[in-house]
């Protein structure tokens, strides 16, 4: 169980989730980790979780003084930074996309967009010194298939993946890999804000939409995410995986 050994990964948002499925997940594969969320108990306990491999940085992603020091915790405990997750994020409730406010818009593209820019402007010529590296990114699969109710994330997760896709291919001969995962809404905490409100009835049926029967999980999500970040994706770049139970055919 070592194919991320000797490489260190950096996860936003990885609190909770997504994020904490990956941190631990990459964990168990070798990788040392920087557990980075605004939540910074919840970061804590995640490093705590995973022991010596790991440490805790509270990040405000839509910040870039704050991903700046997110990088220097990660060399500065480390000595390198190999894989990249940008996995923070944030949506607004289920709804009229007239009703939503600005400064909701305006965080939305904070967090799901620009905070993509700050982290490869921070990690891109540390990984282009040591050789390569991976960034990856949690988009939705909202923007690829996007709903009515959710339009202003829809927007931020497809230009997610238009930037993967871009960056794939500018920095392929710095040999880094830019990928970007699709997940189906899953069991987070960002799930009622998705749906709108988290009734059995509306879960029964989100869950009868997706053809395998059931939400994600955080660990469906982390295992896509290691083989992204692992040497068995070596020639995989620009991708937009679907982790989506059959949701997108």
């Amino acid at each position: 169980m070592a194919r991320l050994e000797n490489k260190v990964a950096i996860i936003t948002g990885a609190a909770s989730g997504f994020g904490e499925g990956m941190a631990k997940r990459f964990a168990e594969e070798g990788a040392k980790i920087v557990v980075a969320d605004l939540n910074v108990k919840g970061a804590e306990r995640v490093a705590r979780e995973i022991g010596d491999a790991a440490v805790a940085v509270q990040t405000d992603v839509s910040q870039k003084s704050e991903i700046d020091e997110m990088v220097k915790t990660a060399m500065d405990a480390f000595g390198r930074i190999d894989i990249m997750v940008n996995n923070a994020g944030y949506t607004h409730r289920n709804g009229d996309l007239l009703q939503v406010s600005e400064e909701t818009f305006d965080l939305i593209t904070a967090v799901n967009m620009k905070a993509i820019y700050y982290a490869t402007l921070a990690v891109v010529p540390i990984m282009e010194k040591q050789g390569g590296g991976s960034i990856i990114t949690t988009a939705s699969t909202a923007g690829l298939r996007p709903r009515p109710g959710l339009t202003w994330y829809n927007a931020s997760k497809g230009w997610a993946i238009s930037a993967t896709k871009s960056m794939a291919v500018e920095l392929a001969p710095k040999n880094v890999r830019v990928n970007c995962l699709c997940p189906v809404a899953g069991e987070t905490g960002m799930l009622a804000q998705f749906m709108g409100e988290d009734t059995p009835e509306l879960r029964a049926k989100f869950r009868a939409s997706i053809p395998l029967g059931r939400l994600s999980t955080p660990l469906d999500i982390a295992n896509a995410a290691l083989w992204l970040a692992s040497d068995e994706a070596a020639f995989i770049t620009g991708v937009a995986l679907e982790v989506d139970g059959g949701r997108c055919i």
